[in-house]
């Protein structure tokens, strides 16, 4: 493993960095500044620090521009806090809270708070669990929950989420006393 690893362009990439870091080593959590997770995981590994930023897939209403709005987005599982660990026994953690991105070490009174291994293990499973997950998964719209749609004209229609797949929503209305079943995509509903 080289002392100053690349960032990871994946969860998968960092899940395996996590798992190749030092094994009796102790794992440190940092607070960011908000927003600010990816510039100091950047920055802490620059230093020669192992750095874990837990990402999760999520789903979002409003798609990058560009994007495919049923893509999904990868988020900070924890936001505003980064896990890390000296590359060394002899690497000291005091260059970590002047590191761009950070605000803090986390503490308990004055000593650094240490992970757990089964801890971060167990982060570690949820993330990759959820990062495989697919679309229909993560959606909030699941069967039986109350939507609306969120077109305008057609902004006082509910209806009941019947069936969920990665692009369209299937929803059963109620349409001048008849039910009918209208599928749309998820960027046209919202929740009630």
């Amino acid at each position: 493993m080289s002392p100053h690893p690349a960032p990871a362009s994946s969860p998968a990439e960092a899940l395996s960095a996590v798992q190749a870091a030092s094994p009796g080593a102790t794992w440190y959590l940092a607070y960011t500044k908000p927003r600010q997770e990816l510039v100091a995981q950047q920055n802490l590994q620059q230093q020669g620090f192992n750095v874990y930023l837990p990402l999760y897939k999520t789903f979002k209403k409003t798609a990058p521009v560009g994007a495919p709005p049923d893509q999904a987005a990868f988020e900070p599982m924890f936001a505003r806090y980064i896990f890390f660990q000296p590359a060394s026994p002899s690497h000291s953690i005091s260059t970590v809270r002047s590191t761009r991105g950070i605000c803090s070490i986390v503490t308990f009174g004055h000593e650094p708070a240490q992970v757990q291994p089964a801890t971060l293990h167990a982060i570690q499973l949820f993330e990759q669990q959820r990062n495989q997950a697919g679309m229909a998964t993560i959606s909030p719209f699941q069967p039986g929950v109350l939507v609306r749609l969120r077109d305008e004209g057609l902004h006082c229609l509910q209806g009941l989420v019947q069936s969920v797949s990665a692009k369209r929503v299937t929803l059963l209305l109620d349409i001048l006393g008849r039910q009918k079943l209208l599928k749309v995509d998820h960027a046209q509903l919202e929740l009630v």
